[in-house]
């Protein structure tokens, strides 16, 4: 990184920062609706070399462009000047600023291993790697959720995606060994021990290879959705609505807005009971919550895909403990849990059943949880 930043800047970095991709483990669309999460860090992350300069010029370059560097200025930046991958850099500036930090340009050059689509948060890797940099570059003294609002604030107002805080909040606060038991609302968040391999398990993502934007609408439609049917119920957010009212909800509301919020009431009481196995060291336990979250985004939130359910359904038939896909939806990765002798055999049959079905193969690795953003060098 540093010796890539010499060959295009002319100068060394000041340092490098980085910020992994997340793998939700249960709470899928949960957040924006005030509600909770159990994301993990991924090995995977975006590493950003930077340097801080004296004028208000904003440049970037990223190793996966293969463009020229981009030239902005930072007391230019408002949302919509920017549309291409660089509106997630340039957000954490221009939302910096929103917030009234004192700040001026800098030198970027960005490298990452979280893949693009993949519903692995590769734009909240970039977010928070960026808002790291800058929160030491200008001495800003903002702690990591406060930063990772800050992300979230880029990825809404500047880059157009209204996405609840999870993401970034999992890049930014995640530790090695743990899941982050997320409460959006009170802005808490607890690490949870989460060790599969430990207990002889294995978490493996398949990246099915079909590309989802969540800027295209559906996923906003999904929020729209769930905000109304919380004003029709009187409710601040859904989060505020219990399993035991859903009989209730079904008689004050249209039909199309009733499965939405029977998925983010359920969900949340999936986020507990998780939380509650892995606080009891029952990490198998977790496989059947995997695959009852993964039927009720497919069924109620209808925001699976037939490559999705192929997974999660091969997957089962050779013996995973549990699987569901993972991130906003339209695409995206599986998560699959299974015994480690099991694993292998769970892959191949994957990439069995794709080249039978005419599917792209995919691409399968298992991963384990690891800490979140900060300063590498």
């Amino acid at each position: 990184m540093k010796e890539a930043f010499r060959r295009i800047y002319g100068a060394h970095p000041e340092g490098v920062w980085a910020a992994p991709g997340r793998v939700n483990l249960i709470g899928e669309h949960t957040d924006y609706n005030d509600g909770f999460a159990l994301p993990i860090a991924i090995p995977q992350h975006t590493q950003v070399a930077a340097r801080k300069r004296q004028d208000d010029r904003l440049r970037l370059h990223s190793a996966q462009g293969n463009g020229p560097v981009l030239d902005l200025r930072v007391s230019q930046l408002i949302p919509g000047v920017v549309t291409t991958w660089a509106a997630y850099p340039a957000g954490v500036v221009w939302a910096l600023r929103e917030a009234g930090h004192r700040l001026g340009g800098a030198d970027l050059h960005i490298d990452s291993t979280v893949p693009v689509g993949a519903g692995l948060s590769s734009s909240a890797a970039l977010e928070c790697a960026v808002a790291f940099a800058y929160n030491d570059l200008y001495d800003l003294n903002l702690s990591a959720p406060a930063l990772a609002l800050i992300c979230q604030r880029a990825e809404n107002g500047f880059a157009g995606v209204p996405c609840g805080a999870m993401d970034q909040l999992a890049s930014a606060c995640c530790t090695a060994g743990a899941a982050l038991h997320l409460d959006i609302r009170a802005g808490a968040h607890e690490q949870v021990p989460f060790a599969p391999e430990a207990q002889g398990l294995s978490l493996l993502v398949v990246d099915t290879r079909v590309k989802h934007d969540l800027g295209d609408g559906a996923y906003a439609a999904l929020r729209t959705g769930c905000e109304r049917a919380a004003r029709l119920l009187g409710l601040e957010a859904l989060r505020d609505l219990a399993p035991a009212d859903l009989p209730r909800a079904a008689r004050a509301l249209p039909a199309h807005l009733l499965p939405l919020v029977r998925h983010v009431v359920k969900e949340n009481a999936r986020v507990a009971n998780a939380v509650s196995h892995l606080r009891a060291g029952h990490l198998a336990a977790l496989g059947p919550i995997l695959t009852d979250g993964h039927a009720s985004l497919r069924d109620d939130f209808r925001i699976s895909c037939a490559e999705s359910d192929l997974v999660v359904d091969t997957a089962l038939a050779h013996g995973a403990l549990g699987a569901r896909m993972t991130g906003g939806g339209f695409g995206g990765s599986v998560i699959v849990l299974a015994e480690e002798g099991r694993a292998e055999g769970i892959g191949i049959a994957i990439t069995t059943a794709f080249r039978t079905a005419g599917y792209q193969v995919p691409h399968l690795f298992p991963i384990t949880p690891a800490a979140g953003a900060g300063r590498i060098s």
